[in-house]
């Protein structure tokens, strides 16, 4: 290969870098708006029954996941990808994206809202921004991807900002499920962190805009037919009359934020690697903090701007140099 070759090659290269880098941040900052917005939701009716304990933010998961997978089908019906749905369901990688589904939306997905309803978005957020640290570990050993020094570390001040923002729970919120909502939103994190390591070897063949598709289809439908059955009948009495009441309405322009973000999420998992997409995306944790503040009256505590500042510089040190990743593939 010729040197102008390899130049052209390398700014090619360098730019589907960046492109990653930048679809990293935006589902970070989609993401924590996201869990803000329907932290709001869920003090509404007809989610404020207290008829039941978890029921009602499994319904907020389902109705969540179930309008992403209409808006991002919406998507790809635009961008003319809607037949790939039934051709990459027939493939391998077809059958693990969905195998990557169960571990980030029923599971995860589930154990974030509920954490959110028991613990509030921020302290989810920080919280469940651990899930690089896992995810990179599980990259290294089965997608063979070399992580730096640098993102190492930068990896490891975000995971230390999102302890010390959930370590102490912030007086006068009246949450007396604090701490069981933490050990969702912990919970969260390992799901997430498997779904993006099988996710994105599932990628290697389809496209990540049909692959987010097939995953919200997928949650969307274990929710109906797994998750809602193990509340009893009263989630779908919450299902029927959220969808008759404004809340369900306010989710479903929610799951556009939502939808943008697992798109994004994805094509950055993609473009860059599993372990320098998910430090971009755990930005989440900084702008839940943002969005949380001037939307919801959060509290502002010290431990917050401590692990806000900490997550902020290891996000830095994970983006690093877009050409270290350039300079990785052509190895």
């Amino acid at each position: 290969m010729d040197q102008n070759t390899q130049a052209l090659l390398q700014k090619r290269d360098l730019t589907f870098a960046k492109r990653g880098i930048g679809s990293g941040l935006l589902a970070g900052a989609a993401w924590g708006l996201d869990g803000v917005l329907m932290g709001m939701v869920f003090a509404l009716a007809p989610f404020t029954n207290n008829v039941s304990l978890f029921a009602a933010p499994l319904v907020g998961a389902c109705l969540h996941d179930g309008f992403a997978a209409l808006w991002i089908f919406i998507y790809n019906v635009i961008q003319g990808k809607w037949r790939d749905y039934r051709r990459s369901l027939r493939t391998r990688p077809g059958k693990i994206i969905i195998l990557a589904a169960m571990a980030g939306g029923p599971l995860a997905m589930s154990c974030n809202m509920l954490a959110i309803n028991f613990s509030g978005a921020s302290y989810t957020a920080a919280i469940t921004a651990t899930y690089p640290a896992i995810g990179a570990i599980l990259g290294a050993i089965f997608l063979k991807e070399k992580i730096s020094t640098r993102v190492w570390a930068g990896i490891a001040l975000a995971i230390i900002g999102s302890f010390v923002v959930g370590m102490t729970p912030p007086e006068g919120i009246g949450r007396p499920y604090f701490y069981l909502g933490i050990g969702f939103a912990a919970i969260a994190a390992v799901g997430w962190a498997v779904e993006g390591v099988i996710s994105t070897y599932g990628m290697d063949l389809i496209d990540s805009d049909i692959a987010i598709g097939i995953r919200e289809a997928t949650n969307l439908f274990l929710y109906l037919i797994v998750v809602l059955p193990l509340t009893g009948g009263i989630a779908y009495k919450i299902l029927l009359d959220s969808l008759l009441s404004p809340s369900g309405w306010y989710i479903a322009l929610i799951a556009l934020i939502g939808g943008t973000c697992v798109l994004t999420w994805y094509r950055a998992m993609n473009m860059t690697g599993v372990s320098r997409a998910m430090g971009l995306n755990v930005t989440y944790a900084s702008w839940a903090v943002f969005f949380g503040w001037l939307l919801n009256n959060l509290q502002i505590t010290t431990n917050l701007i401590i692990g806000v500042v900490l997550i902020s510089i290891g996000t830095i040190l994970t983006i690093g140099n877009p050409r270290d990743l350039v300079n990785l593939r052509s190895r």
